[in-house]
């Protein structure tokens, strides 16, 4: 018989986030919230969904960089035809549709009453907790790619030399500058 701890644990079931269809439509929904961690914390909040889209724009970047040097090197190499560039064109391929739907997966946050948690990773996780009480300074930053898809980066920078400064990617700018003035209304109130 098992104990009833392994029972309860059994019966937990969590929403599984819908996939990407193979079109790569930008999905327009708002943030979901994904299962609680370990830690017992609230459960973690998406990011935009646009963020996806920014993630296979530069990952397509730079894949175009290492398949146009593929291709260079068929050239190079005569009777090697298909042999460096059909391998590379098919991994590129691969990374451009599958990494970015992992990282956007990988990464989440919750905003406390008094604390930002950030979680982010996909070998090696992440769970980062910052105290409003111990941020110095925040920053709302946005990329070319980030402007164009109304995207910013919120990055807090605190005391300390240990994880002096957390970022959290692809927020929408709305919701960075709501985040950015309710951590300064809390520091001000503590600073009272």
């Amino acid at each position: 018989m098992r104990p009833p701890a392994l029972e309860a644990k059994q019966k937990i079931a969590f929403p599984v986030p819908a996939r990407e269809t193979a079109s790569m439509d930008i999905e327009t929904t708002a943030p979901v919230a994904t299962p609680p961690s370990n830690t017992g914390d609230a459960p973690l909040t998406e990011l935009d969904p646009r963020y996806r889209t920014v993630l296979r724009i530069e990952l397509s970047i730079l894949a175009a960089i290492v398949v146009i040097g593929a291709g260079v090197l068929e050239f190079v190499v005569p009777g090697w035809t298909g042999v460096f560039f059909i391998p590379v064109l098919l991994l590129a391929a691969l990374v451009i549709i599958r990494i970015p739907m992992r990282r956007y997966h990988a990464r989440g946050y919750t905003m406390g009453a008094d604390r930002l948690r950030v979680v982010r990773g996909i070998w090696f996780r992440s769970d980062t907790v910052v105290p409003f009480g111990r941020v110095q300074h925040i920053d709302v930053g946005q990329g070319p790619l980030e402007r164009a898809f109304g995207l910013s980066n919120l990055t807090l920078h605190t005391a300390g030399s240990h994880n002096a400064s957390v970022n959290l990617p692809g927020l929408a700018t709305d919701d960075a500058n709501a985040m950015r003035e309710e951590i300064r209304a809390h520091i001000k109130r503590e600073t009272l």
